[in-house]
């Protein structure tokens, strides 16, 4: 089952967007075992959400808002796209990746497959 894990930090907080040598290190470290797992299928972290924007759409039509997003306390950082047997070994790998940070929240979201939508008719 493939699971996306979507890493949500603290944008007020300089060092999660400068991190230390040592956490890249212990970053490296767990990205390198997971690889060798076979687990990792992508992984990748992303920028201040000053440089990003957010499309919107309602009733009114689209909008696009440039970022930083001050309405929110807690921004995408990256993610990663694992590849495991059931939810618990997810939850799991989500741990030991939270466990590297000093304050971090992760979302484990199961990815749909073909087969959850059933047989498709022709």
């Amino acid at each position: 089952m493939r699971y996306l894990m979507i890493h949500k930090l603290d944008e007020s907080l300089p060092e999660a967007w400068n991190p230390s040598q040592e956490f890249i290190e212990k970053m490296g470290a767990f990205m390198e075992e997971c690889q060798a797992s076979g687990v990792l299928l992508a992984a990748e972290g992303v920028h201040q959400s000053s440089e990003g924007a957010i499309i919107r759409k309602d009733a009114k039509g689209l909008s696009v808002t440039d970022g930083p997003f001050t309405e929110a306390r807690e921004v995408i950082g990256g993610f990663a796209l694992v590849n495991v047997a059931d939810k618990a070994e997810a939850i799991e790998m989500g741990r030991r990746f939270a466990d590297l940070f000093p304050e971090v929240s992760v979302e484990v979201r199961r990815v749909f497959e073909e087969e959850d939508f059933g047989e498709q008719p022709q």
